[in-house]
């Protein structure tokens, strides 16, 4: 999920710190804490917030799990329950039931909730949001046959629905069964026509279709028949008289094939109209899976301008819907996540699974229109831009914070930066220190927002995680909460959240290979506890 580059440590059965130096008391610090249940939350500054980052199904299912949220911490960030592939179905609607249950669960325990995230590139629903742009192979194209499939079919003995019988009707009936159907569970059959072919207009359907006078049309269909060698098919398109687009025998086959024709529409909504009676006695023919373009439309709704008015709606929909919908309940959003690529600029491409880059359309704007619709549906909301990796490279620092001091000269309210930390026992205190110091200069709030810290930060084969290690691990918690106690001032201070609960449950785990949390398995408080904590009082 999250990408961070280490410098390279090993050693045989122990662990070396790269560049920042042996951390002090690292063996005497490896033993499991003894602080009593919520010292950490005790210990906090007035106003400031520890957070968990959890997940609702492990609160409801896991009594121990539950049990360390609700007495640890005073804030929770929903791990998934609230990213947009969560809430978003297939067709664009939203479905807040999870997100509701967990946050009702939470604030019954007393616990704030921070949201968690608004526009990020990753867990998104693509297969709506390919639809809206075009992504993936899907283009824009739109059926504007109604039922082109016939799988809506309400009363069998009449026209299939949005489908109207011009002449003929008692040759056209509903066709069934796998041998019948080009997908799905309906075609359209014409059979029993009189003795000998006869004119195409005598059995026939069709429907209206939107467009206009002028515009490119293209329909497509599936059809067989019974017997190839006599069996000829006739297209045309009219409106309600002569008005033909296409002419012209089509000879058709046994098995199923795919059959395509344009023609300009020289009115408004024009019929699309199928003339079936050209086939000789005997012969039955099948009709499926009619689609009909609008070429012109879809060209003007192609152009970059126009795909990034659509990408811009979603946004707005998404963003006024979700901290609407929680408005005076969920108080600070991360309203955008991990916008920068590791180079410093603004990332706009990636590819894998879930992912949709909102900055490949809408581009530095992005961030202006994310801010302003969150501010605008909840004017009392805190609002957070978020991001990792800030505390090893300092380009990307760089180019975080002038972006933030842009939309500020925008006029855009942004009210804190998130820093994700997720860092290892080998990221140099020194660059821990030179990241604060430069968010604090923001004068804006500061958040720790997703912390954790590896035990095991390069993977080492055959890694232990020994007295020592954990020695380190807790040195380390214990430097950085330090050094955001130290180089934030108070006023500025949000809070800090760790990144999970219980080292199995971390993203970072990874089948034992790492244990980078402040709990154990057995949910028991590690040295790294202590460290937090002692950080907490310097």
């Amino acid at each position: 999920m999250k990408k961070i580059k280490w410098a390279a440590l090993a050693l045989s059965g122990a662990v070396v710190l790269g560049s920042c130096g042996k951390k002090d008391n690292e063996n005497a610090g490896g033993a499991p804490s003894k602080a009593a249940s919520g010292a950490v939350k005790a210990a906090l500054p007035s106003g400031m917030l520890f957070g968990m980052a959890a997940g609702y199904n492990l609160m409801t299912s896991n009594s121990d799990y539950a049990s360390v949220v609700t007495s640890e911490a005073n804030s929770v960030t929903f791990e998934n329950e609230l990213k947009y592939a969560s809430v978003v179905k297939n067709d664009g609607s939203f479905d807040y039931t999870t997100a509701d249950a967990f946050y009702t669960l939470c604030a019954n325990a007393g616990l704030d909730v921070f949201g968690h995230t608004l526009v990020w590139y990753q867990q998104q629903n693509t297969t709506y949001l390919n639809g809206i742009t075009g992504g993936s192979g899907s283009g824009n194209a739109v059926n504007l046959a109604t039922n082109g499939s016939f799988e809506t079919w309400s009363n069998p003995s009449a026209a299939p629905d949005g489908w109207g019988y011009y002449n003929g009707s008692t040759y056209l009936s509903q066709g069934t069964g796998s041998q019948n159907v080009q997908a799905g569970s309906n075609s359209i059959q014409i059979s029993g026509y009189g003795a000998g072919a006869g004119s195409g207009w005598h059995v026939q359907f069709g429907q209206a279709i939107s467009t206009t006078t002028g515009n490119q049309i293209k329909v497509s269909f599936y059809a067989k028949a019974s017997d190839a060698s006599n069996c000829y098919y006739q297209g045309e398109g009219n409106n309600g008289g002569d008005n033909v687009y296409y002419t012209g025998d089509i000879q058709l086959n046994a098995a199923w094939q795919q059959y395509t024709y344009t023609f300009t529409a020289s009115s408004n909504n024009p019929k699309i109209t199928l003339d079936m009676a050209r086939n000789a006695v005997g012969t039955t023919v099948w009709v499926d899976n009619i689609v009909v373009e609008d070429l012109t439309a879809e060209a003007a709704n192609s152009t970059p301008t126009a795909v990034a008015g659509r990408v811009d709606s979603v946004v707005h929909l998404w963003i006024n819907s979700t901290v609407s919908h929680y408005a005076g309940k969920i108080k600070a959003w991360d309203v955008v996540n991990e916008l920068f690529a590791d180079d410093g600029t603004i990332r706009v491409n990636a590819t894998g699974d879930g992912v949709f880059v909102w900055a490949k359309y809408l581009g530095k704007d992005l961030g202006v229109k994310a801010f302003n619709y969150a501010h605008a549906a909840d004017p009392t909301a805190l609002l957070f831009i978020n991001d990792y990796g800030l505390e090893t490279n300092t380009q990307k620092l760089d180019s975080l914070i002038a972006y933030v001091q842009w939309l500020k000269g925008q006029g855009v309210q942004v009210d804190g930066i998130g820093t994700q930390m997720h860092i290892g026992i080998n990221t140099p205190k020194t660059s821990v220190d030179y990241m604060f110091k430069k968010l604090a200069a923001t004068g804006l709030k500061i958040r720790i927002s997703e912390l954790d810290v590896s035990a095991n930060p390069t993977t080492l084969r055959g890694f232990v995680l020994s007295p020592a290690v954990l020695g380190y691990q807790r040195t380390t918690y214990q430097e950085v909460v330090s050094s955001y106690m130290q180089n934030v001032p108070a006023a500025q201070r949000y809070g800090i959240t760790v990144w999970g609960v219980d080292d199995p449950h971390s993203w970072k785990y990874k089948n034992g290979t790492d244990y980078p949390l402040l709990f154990d398995g057995e949910f028991k408080k590690k040295a790294a506890y202590d460290g937090f904590l002692q950080g907490l009082r310097q």
